[in-house]
């Protein structure tokens, strides 16, 4: 873990930036000693300020969103559906309850246990594109609220790759319509062009 972000890295007011910046960095865990590692392709930033979905979100999950308040660097899960869990990382500071969503990663290693926690027999598109189904390959659970992203459970790690910013799509959000036209038409989400992780094009 010689390459974990620090938690300066969280800790900075620019949500949008932390969401570009997260493209191309490893997120990390070891769940009951069995480690698994995906590249981040696709990200969502979602900001306390000028978004309408935020507030929203804040009065829904007003158990659960608790983890927001805190500094930047932890983790903060909740379940959509009470089926599946959302992974996202606590930006900012404690009295700003800034967040960005982690929505897909391209598998690197322990793709054996991926695999396997996701019942699936083969790799493919299905196994980590999505916040679901990622967040269950990693073995990603509620019970992790709040748990600290510089390890042991859960870290990234900056692998020294630059992504250039024509390689990053900035589109719309996915699935806020009841939030309103003007968290839905803002550009908060960031994909890697290349990247067949990544969500298809809207």
């Amino acid at each position: 873990m010689t390459n974990t972000l620090p938690l300066a890295f969280y800790q900075r007011p620019d949500v949008l930036a932390i969401a570009r910046e997260l493209l191309g960095k490893r997120v990390c865990t070891r769940i009951d000693g069995e480690l698994t590692t995906g590249r981040i392709v696709e990200t969502e930033a979602y900001r306390h300020e000028g978004d309408p979905s935020i507030t929203l979100h804040l009065q829904r999950k007003a158990r659960q969103a608790q983890a927001l308040y805190q500094p930047g660097g932890h983790a903060y899960l909740y379940t959509v559906y009470r089926v599946h869990t959302l992974f996202n990382l606590t930006v900012n500071d404690a009295a700003h309850p800034d967040a960005v969503l982690i929505r897909a990663i391209e598998p690197l290693a322990g793709i054996e246990v991926m695999l396997r926690r996701r019942g699936l027999p083969k790799v493919a598109r299905n196994l980590t594109a999505g916040p679901g189904v990622l967040s269950q390959a990693l073995g990603l659970t509620p019970a992790l609220n709040g748990e600290l992203l510089t390890g042991p459970t859960i870290w990234l790690e900056d692998a020294g790759e630059v992504v250039d910013n024509e390689n990053i799509i900035a589109s719309s959000r996915v699935g806020l319509e009841y939030a309103g036209a003007e968290a839905v038409a803002l550009p908060w989400r960031f994909r890697l062009k290349d990247s067949k992780w990544a969500s298809p094009a809207k």
